[in-house]
């Protein structure tokens, strides 16, 4: 009986264990599944986010978010290599390209960490449902402080 009640504790420890998350090397490759044209909604609206494959020691993608069969803003975006890690840049325009940024600003998020399914920026985070789904977590600060993290769901 005490064989028995070993054997499950190692096997219970031993699922926990497999269950982890292997952290991956912060590399362009281990997140190359971010890569092609995501549809969702948010904010009231239709969003659709396009980004390339790595390429040049980065990715880049372009966004935007329709209101009322109208563009409300567009995003200019790029996950770059900066030495041993990566860094999501990523710049706003209104529906006439005028930038909300200064000329020299971007909007910076460093890596965190990524696994087999998450890529996690401080304040941004892409998790790989499948193929064909992921959801992107943004953290938005309002006007008072207060930060609300915003789910985006997308298709390809």
């Amino acid at each position: 009986m005490k064989l028995f009640y070993f054997i499950l504790i190692l096997s219970c420890s031993s699922f926990s264990h497999a269950q982890e998350e292997i952290v991956l090397e912060p590399k362009l490759e281990n997140i190359a599944w971010i890569s092609g044209n995501w549809k969702g909604e948010a904010f009231g609206g239709k969003t659709e986010e396009n980004w390339s494959l790595p390429s040049g020691d980065s990715m880049m993608a372009v966004f935007k978010l329709i209101n009322d069969d109208k563009v409300s803003f567009y995003e200019i975006e790029i996950i770059r290599q900066l030495e041993n890690t990566l860094v999501l840049q990523l710049k706003h325009f209104s529906n006439d390209l005028k930038g909300w940024e200064t000329k020299d600003e971007t909007i910076d998020f460093p890596l965190i960490k990524i696994t087999s399914t998450k890529a996690i920026f401080e304040g941004m985070t892409f998790e790989k449902i499948n193929d064909n789904e992921m959801n992107v977590y943004v953290d938005i600060k309002d006007k008072k402080g207060k930060v609300e993290t915003v789910k985006f769901n997308y298709k390809k």
